[in-house]
């Protein structure tokens, strides 16, 4: 007997579930990137891929790959790091010459905007990050790393240098045949809003900082 996500896991490593649909130039106030729409045939989600130079090969160019972050990408919300994350990588790429940063549309750890939304009410009443969200529900992390890694594939990408602090992420990309030469650490200084998020992360996720 096989579960449904047994299934979803087999297809992901086997079937291609992807298609690049566009690329379009893209000058931001990080650097100049080229910018892939790469769409997911399960689900229909959108993903983007920002790419600065040759990055095909074994050569190993710097690789983020950033679930998304509304209100930390965009609002720039002092409750997370996941913007100063973001905007880090995208200069180091942009500082190395090449890599590539691939945005992923799982906000929230992979449970949606609006749970994100209830979460964060759950934590001003006095829950972590990891106590919100199995109260919605939900485990601590629901990301799956399967349709990015078939995204870098597709870019050509065989050995990479991750930037991250979660070593979850390392064993999610391996899994799909990449080789993670190097963890290049993306950390900041913790504030006063996001201190027991990041201290969360860290004792019950093993997040390195």
């Amino acid at each position: 007997m096989l579960s449904i996500a047994d299934l979803i896991q087999y297809r992901r490593k086997r079937e291609r579930l992807i298609e690049m649909v566009v690329e379009v130039d893209l000058p931001t106030a990080y650097g100049h990137f080229k910018l892939r729409l790469y769409t997911s045939a399960p689900d229909g989600m959108d993903h983007l891929a920002l790419i600065k130079g040759d990055v095909a090969g074994d050569s190993a160019p710097l690789v983020r790959v950033h679930s998304e972050c509304l209100t930390g990408d965009v609002f720039g919300s002092c409750r997370c790091d996941c913007g100063n994350q973001l905007h880090a990588a995208m200069s180091m790429v942009e500082q190395e010459g090449r890599g590539v940063i691939l945005y992923m549309r799982q906000e929230g750890r992979g449970i949606g905007l609006a749970n994100k939304l209830h979460a964060y009410k759950l934590q001003e009443g006095g829950l972590d990050t990891v106590e919100a969200n199995v109260k919605l529900g939900f485990a601590p992390d629901l990301r799956d790393y399967g349709v990015g890694a078939q995204i870098l594939a597709d870019i050509g990408l065989k050995r990479i240098r991750l930037m991250t602090n979660n070593p979850k992420k390392l064993i999610g990309l391996q899994g799909y045949g990449l080789e993670i030469a190097e963890r290049v650490p993306v950390v900041f200084e913790p504030g006063d809003h996001n201190r027991r998020y990041l201290e969360t992360k860290k004792s019950k996720m093993g997040h390195l900082f």
